[in-house]
């Protein structure tokens, strides 16, 4: 495929992904990317996440279809593997709980019946790692995150949505990656 890229994997905490609810199509046909925008700003089609792996289960019926629950410092994370997640499935079907775990995948989104949205992940890839990796991660992804609350500031189109969409709260999502931040301390 000529001039087809990969989008970049974004990095968010749990908090920041659970409160997300506006998504939208970049484009009108079928194959227009799908995106998760979120309270800070990030415009999200695929993203990184790392944390430790609490729980899972396979809830398949006819074939395997796992549910994982991965933790950050923030909250944690529902990601969804099957059939058409293979190498994940196994990964998740093969690793014991807890685990660190590094997971790039889709943002995927539900809504119940009752007009609750729900957020997800659909891994793309899933690796068990170790501690300093997801410590690196926090950092990153609160280095990240407080470069988007500091764009809020600015009048460019992404700032604007969030801001109105979300009436952003920069204090509450300050205080979410303080409290990242603080996790790592209490380690060491």
């Amino acid at each position: 495929m000529a001039g087809y890229t990969r989008e970049v994997a974004k990095r968010l905490f749990a908090q920041e992904f659970r409160e997300s609810n506006l998504t939208f199509k970049d484009g009108d046909d079928q194959y227009s990317p799908q995106y998760l925008f979120t309270p800070t700003g990030a415009k999200v089609n695929r993203m990184f996440i790392v944390g430790t792996l609490t729980e899972k289960e396979d809830i398949g019926s006819d074939s395997e279809y796992w549910r994982g629950r991965v933790s950050d410092p923030t909250g944690s994370f529902f990601i969804y593997a099957g059939q058409y997640q293979p190498e994940a499935a196994q990964v998740l079907a093969e690793c014991d709980t807890p685990e660190f775990v590094a997971i790039i995948g889709k943002p995927s989104t539900y809504t119940t019946p009752e007009g609750d949205i729900r957020t997800s992940i659909r891994p793309e890839s899933m690796y068990i790692v170790d501690g300093e990796t997801r410590d690196l991660w926090v950092l990153d992804t609160a280095k990240a995150t407080l470069e988007r609350l500091k764009n809020l500031s600015t009048s460019n189109s992404d700032a604007l949505k969030a801001k109105e969409h979300y009436k952003t709260d920069v204090k509450h999502y300050t205080s979410m990656v303080l409290k990242a931040l603080r996790s790592l301390k209490e380690e060491y």
